[in-house]
This record gives structure tokens, sequence and C-alpha cells, in this order.
């Protein structure tokens, strides 16, 4: 028995240099950081998704498969043409902002629909040479929802898992997709379905009920030939991992430099997101100028630290938020920055997991506000980090 996760990217990237041919890079994001720690030792575990990287030739196609294979990735090819309408349009410009309850940013194209269908089907292709009866197969998030039952209907005698890692709406929002039956009977391929919160679930229910009026008994779907059962697993993070990172020695002799630069008494606010607009980034800045402005006494005293990891930069709305964070971030240090004071201090890249560890124990607060989220792992790190030291935590009820 073998285990096939299934996702939109490997946990790996591909990247292409003159000299050295192919590499692999290690990808970042929730999906990575989540299941990073996955342990099925007693299974073998392998990962079918898009290698990051677009290529046209079939030698380079054949390096990159054997390059992957050894570490039981399996990379589907998607062109440049099916990740604009696939992954830029339907998922993260269609299903994205419907699924985050941001109604108005939801751009609709039949194209971007057809390509998502042909997309998913690419993905079963691999996945049927690869998987055998008696596997398990556990595909991962919104990107996929085809999926399930298309392995369902081409492979015989596996279970499916899916997990949503997004919030899943409420049926006035989902129905609004033409596609909405063609979607469901996709999750219901799987023979359990997963989601972060009881809300989710309900949500996911409802609309099962309402779109396909199919019969339901309390956490059950019943379908012709199987049962499809849902439930919340609320997303967790290697406790351990980060939690014994924070004492290591590299980790305490950051920490000290850091303190060093940051100023000893200077109290830090530390953010960590990805650029999106669900995360209310721009909120947030908004925010510490108004906490500037009405409490003058604290200039020089506290800064927020602002880690934003880059995603999606080919999309227009992200294109538009990272300049409008720019520029707002400019105005206050522009206004309120001293010759010994920074009142915001912005990173637009990503953290090396150590670097990262050393800035959440260094920090004093950890200010994690969206305005919709699935699961926020970054709370939970930070959390992981403190040990005995006091901190403060101001999480969004969103």
């Amino acid at each position: 028995m073998k285990l096939f996760i299934i996702s939109n990217r490997l946990t790996v990237k591909v990247r292409k240099d003159k000299q050295i041919g192919f590499s692999l890079v290690k990808g970042e994001g929730g999906l990575a950081t989540g299941l990073a720690s996955l342990d099925m030792d007693r299974v073998e575990k392998h990962w079918i998704g898009w290698a990051g990287i677009d290529v046209d030739n079939e030698s380079d196609k054949k390096k990159i498969v054997s390059k992957l294979e050894a570490s039981h990735y399996h990379p589907v090819f998607l062109s440049a043409k099916q990740i604009h309408q696939y992954y830029e349009g339907y998922c993260n410009s269609t299903l994205w902002p419907l699924f985050h309850y941001f109604y108005s940013f939801v751009e609709y194209y039949n194209r971007y629909w057809d390509t998502y269908k042909e997309v998913n089907r690419l993905f079963y292709q691999v996945a049927q040479t690869l998987i055998c009866p008696g596997d398990i197969v556990w595909v991962q998030d919104y990107h996929l929802m085809l999926l399930p039952k298309m392995l369902r209907d081409g492979i015989r005698d596996i279970r499916i898992g899916y997990f949503h890692h997004v919030p899943f709406p409420s049926y006035e929002l989902f129905r609004v997709l033409p596609e909405r039956a063609e979607i469901l009977y996709g999750l219901l391929g799987a023979d359990l379905i997963g989601f972060h919160t009881h809300d989710y679930v309900r949500h996911f229910v409802s609309t099962v009920s309402r779109v396909l009026k199919l019969p339901l008994k309390l956490d059950c779907i019943c379908m012709e030939r199987h049962k499809s059962y849902v439930n919340a697993f609320p997303m967790g993070i290697n406790y351990n991992l980060y939690h014994n990172a924070a004492t290591a020695p590299d980790v305490k002799k950051s920490i000290r430099k850091l303190k060093k630069d940051y100023g000893k008494d200077n109290k830090l606010i530390l953010s960590v997101d990805r650029l999106d607009y669900s995360k209310g980034i721009l909120h947030r800045i908004k925010g510490f100028a108004l906490f500037l402005r009405n409490y003058p006494e604290y200039k020089e005293k506290v800064s927020l630290v602002m880690i934003i990891v880059p995603s999606r930069d080919m999309v227009g709305k992200y294109t538009k938020l990272k300049t409008k964070i720019d520029e707002q971030i400019g105005a206050i240090n522009g206004k309120y920055s001293t010759i010994n004071w920074t009142p915001v201090h912005y990173f637009y890249h990503s953290f090396q997991f150590y670097d990262l560890v050393s800035m959440y124990a260094m920090a004093d607060i950890a200010l994690i506000t969206p305005l919709r989220d699935g699961m926020n792992l970054v709370a939970k790190e930070h959390i992981a980090t403190k040990k005995s030291a006091p901190c403060v935590l101001i999480l969004s009820e969103m």
C-alpha cells in the first residue's frame, strides 16, 4: 500500500541553471509547512503536483521526472497558458475571492473553467499511471476539486481523501458558480472530505443538500456506490520542531543580534503573511498609523515588523495591493521616523526557517488580523517558539 498526496504544487520547486542543469528548491506555504512533518514511516509516501516550471522540451521533461522520482515526487507539466487560465484565472481570480467572501473581486470567464477541467484531467492522467488498487490518495485543496470523482471513476479499490485548506462559503455565495453541481460531484468522489472548522462543514453540507438534493445522514452523504463522510480537522503544526528550534545556539545568537539591531528597549510587533487582500494587511498598516497618531508617547518605543511573502505577483489585484502596501509603509516611515527609530520594518520575501524562528522568539506581540482565513498557522508557530517568555497574541476572530 502507498500514500499518494496530490496538490497543485509539489513541496519542492524545480529551477533551471545554465551551469548545473535542474536543481530542487524547498517550497514555501501552509501546505508545505503543515505536511512536512507527516509521520507515515509505515507507508511509502509519494507526491504528485506541478513542479513550478514551464517546460516544452521533452528531453528536459524526462530529466526533471528522473530527478524528482528519486524522492518519490511525480511532476505534472503545465504550460504558461494553463497556469494563467487555471491557476491565476479560475483558482485565484474566481474561486479564491468567492471562497473568502470578496464577491466583488470575482472574475469569471468560460475559458478559465474549461482550463480548470483540463488541468484536473492532466493531474488524473499522471495519477492513474502510478496509483494501484489498495492505495490511499489524499487530494489537497480547491485547485483540484474535480479530481476525487475522476479517481473514483477511473481507478478501482482505492481510498480517497480530500482536504479543503480555505474557507467554504455559504450556499448564497457558492451557488453563483454556473458549474456548482459539477464541482460538488467532483468533491463527493472522495470517501472523506475534511475542512478546518465546523462552520465550513455546515456550509458544504447545506450546499450539497440544496444544489444536488442528495440524502444526508449527519456527517454522511450517500452516493450511488459509496458514502462520503464530512468532518472538521483543524490543521496543526509540528510543535516540537518550532519549540526546540527556539533554543538552538544559532537562534539564540541571532536573537541577541536582532535585539541589538532593533533596540533593546524597543517593543516589536510582528506580522507574517502571504501577499493577499484577505490577510488585512492594509487595515493593519492603517491601524498602526492610527496608534502612533493617537498615542504619540509610544513613538521610538514600538515598531511593527512586517514579513510579507510574495504570492501571485502576476495577478492584477495582487500587484495593485503590493503598490498600496509600499505607499502606505513609506508614508508612515516618512512621517514618523527618527534617526534612531523606524516605525515599520518591511520585508517582502520569505525567511529561512531559523531566521523566522528567531523573529518569532524575539517579538513581543504577534499581530494576526486576517479579514477571512481558512486556518492561520502563524499564530501556532509564534506561540510554539515562546517557551516561558511572556508574549501577546492579537488574533482576529475571522
